[in-house]
This record gives structure tokens, sequence and C-alpha cells, in this order.
């Protein structure tokens, strides 16, 4: 028995991380508050991060043992940086 796997379109894929990047360079212009655009900025990134890791790393179509393998190392990342961030930012010399 055969198993087939649907595949993403690749080419509505790439439109999106497009579009996702002109508006990350728009919201730029924003008249926000500098701490809200690089907020916004951040989430257009990470959404387009998960663009790629779903599509083109393929992890939709993959069970959770190769899930964790991929987020575990992220989240221990962002959770790191959130635990030493006092450091860098109190830090005096």
């Amino acid at each position: 028995m055969t198993l087939e796997r649907a595949h993403p379109n690749y080419v509505t894929v790439w439109v999106w991380l497009v579009v996702l990047m002109i508006a990350a360079v728009l919201v730029s212009y924003l008249p926000l508050a500098k701490s809200a655009v690089v907020f916004l900025i951040f989430v257009i990134a990470a959404v387009k991060a998960l663009l790629v890791a779903l599509n083109y790393m393929h992890l939709k179509f993959e069970g959770p043992v190769l899930w964790a393998i991929a987020v575990v190392p992220v989240l221990l990342v962002v959770g790191l940086t959130l635990l030493l961030f006092p450091d860098f930012v109190f830090h005096h010399h």
C-alpha cells in the first residue's frame, strides 16, 4: 500500500512570503511607536518562519516526534533568551 501525501502549492506559499515581506517593510513606515513597529515586524517574521517550516520543511505532514525535534530547540532558545534578558538589560560595568 502506498501512502500518498498532498504537496503544498509552493507558488502560493511563495506569494504569501512576498506579501508578508512587503507588509513588514510597510509596517516600518506606520506612525506607531518604535516598540509597536518592532513587535509587528517580529510577528510577521514568526508567521513567515511558520509558513516555511510547515510547507518547505514539510512539517505539516510529519508526526509528533519530528515536530518535537523541530519545536523543542526553538522553545529552549526563546526560554533562555527571556531568562537571560534581565542580565543583558541591567548589567552595569
